[in-house]
């Protein structure tokens, strides 16, 4: 695996984005290396291969990106969260808060059966709004989160304490 100052530099910050006083961790220099993408993948499954996961989540939209590969590292299934009005069969819904608003999840009712283990991935945990309205979802259809990584933690927003009842809680990077 490669070091961790080989991510951590390839990370972009963006000021002012999406709104004025926001600093965004932008990821895609990651993913347009094959190998920090790689490497980035393969932590994720070896840091969650022990907890026997049936389903790996993603989060709208940079979630996806990193969970479906995941999926397929740990054999397991992928189910996307997705904003509001996106999914296209009968959906759970969930509003949830954001460092910078306010938004509304949705699962399709039928996307976990009854008992599976869900591993759940998102590119950035920041105040844990996002993620724990993901968790609320999973659980409301039937499934058990039984871990969540991150790519990027901005442990001043204090998001890994709105997320202690879904342990272990993992990220990759930490700011």
């Amino acid at each position: 695996m490669l070091a961790e100052s080989m991510l951590r530099s390839a990370v972009r910050d963006v000021p002012d984005f999406p709104t004025p006083g926001v600093l965004f961790k932008d990821i895609t220099p990651i993913l347009s290396s094959h190998s920090l993408f790689e490497d980035v993948v393969g932590k994720f499954a070896h840091t969650f291969f022990h907890l026997d996961i049936d389903v790996v989540v993603g989060i709208e939209s940079r979630g996806f990106i990193l969970a479906a590969p995941v999926a397929l590292e740990l054999n397991a299934a992928f189910v996307p969260i997705r904003k509001a009005g996106k999914l296209p069969g009968k959906t759970l819904s969930e509003s949830y808060d954001l460092e910078y608003g306010k938004g509304v999840l949705e699962i399709h009712t039928d996307a976990i059966k009854d008992g599976q283990r869900v591993l759940l991935i998102d590119d950035v945990l920041a105040t844990g709004g996002t993620a724990r309205g993901a968790a609320s979802l999973v659980e409301r259809a039937g499934g058990n989160v039984v871990g969540m990584g991150f790519l990027i933690e901005i442990e001043a927003l204090g998001g890994r304490l709105a997320l202690k009842e879904h342990s272990p809680v993992r990220s990759i990077l930490t700011y």
